[in-house]
């Protein structure tokens, strides 16, 4: 019963109207600058990333087979890694809706 509550509570406390959210004072520029940042560690990550596993696909074909595969089976977590990337701004809009 009072988990009951709990949860009705916790519900109404979660589904009240939020005001947008602003960046604190000054800190927008700062703000913008670290996720440019990550941004451009993130591509400059994802092209070493493919480029790797190119290399690696490359030299083991001969001989080495099982060092292909790894270089192959890479690039599933390369690609993984740039959508979550480039996805991650939608994420978080729809989680935390402004």
């Amino acid at each position: 019963m009072l988990a009951h509550h709990l949860a009705g509570a916790a519900i109404d406390v979660l589904a009240a109207p939020t005001p947008p959210p602003t960046p604190p004072p000054g800190l927008e520029a700062a703000g913008n600058l670290f996720i440019g940042w990550m941004k451009w560690i993130l591509i400059v990550a994802g092209v070493g990333g493919l480029l790797v596993c190119g290399i690696m696909m490359a030299v083991g074909r001969r001989n080495r087979s099982a060092f292909a595969a790894d270089g192959a089976a890479g690039i599933p977590w390369v690609l993984a890694g740039l959508t979550c990337g480039a996805v991650a701004a939608v994420v978080v809009g729809a989680v935390l809706p402004g």
